[in-house]
């Protein structure tokens, strides 16, 4: 019997699950918004994915994560214990770097900003991996298919970047040259 989770574990482990999933629902309000007027508008590298796979990608890596983080917390003693403490707070570092890419690279269409966040998430994820395989072997591997999507993401951000120099705004946002009168204003 002692094998049976109990409903406080199970709730435990769907909030983990559930949690880096809602940031997720989020970016992905806002990401639908910039599709067609400004991302459509950019070059891709051959070896972009078609934009149906990102949604069911990003969600089984959250749930994966998130159940990693539960397990952690678990087995490291929970927020107060010594174990569990850096893996967590590395943890919650990587997710806010995650987090925070779309609304960079979509919500403010900063393709080098966006870059910038991505190599710094795809460096603190792979620490994240390994303080976590210390403390629980499945955790730890629950974040190699993460860190090797966000190398995949890394490489199609970069070249994108590469791509699309000056690209920055939708075609109908760029700036238009000003015509001058000859006055002074």
């Amino acid at each position: 019997m002692a094998d049976r989770p109990c409903a406080g574990n199970l709730l435990r482990i769907a909030g983990a699950v559930i949690l880096p999933n809602l940031g997720g629902i989020y970016n992905g309000r806002l990401t639908r918004q910039h599709i067609q007027n400004w991302y459509a508008h950019l070059k891709f590298p051959s070896f972009k994915p078609p934009n149906w796979v990102f949604a069911p990608m990003w969600t089984s890596l959250y749930a994966g994560m998130g159940y990693g983080s539960y397990l952690v917390w678990r087995d490291g003693g929970g927020f107060g214990g010594e174990a569990a403490r850096l893996p967590l707070i590395a943890y919650g570092t990587q997710l806010a770097l995650n987090w925070a890419w779309s609304p960079i690279f979509f919500g403010q269409h900063n393709i080098k900003g966006g870059l910038i966040d991505i190599v710094a998430l795809t460096a603190t994820a792979g620490a994240c991996g390994v303080l976590f395989y210390r403390v629980n072997k499945v955790a730890g591997l629950l974040f190699v298919p993460y860190v090797a999507w966000l190398g995949f993401a890394t490489a199609l951000n970069y070249a994108i970047w590469k791509l699309n120099p000056e690209k920055k705004q939708a075609p109908e946002e760029e700036e238009k040259p000003s015509v001058s009168t000859g006055k002074a204003d």
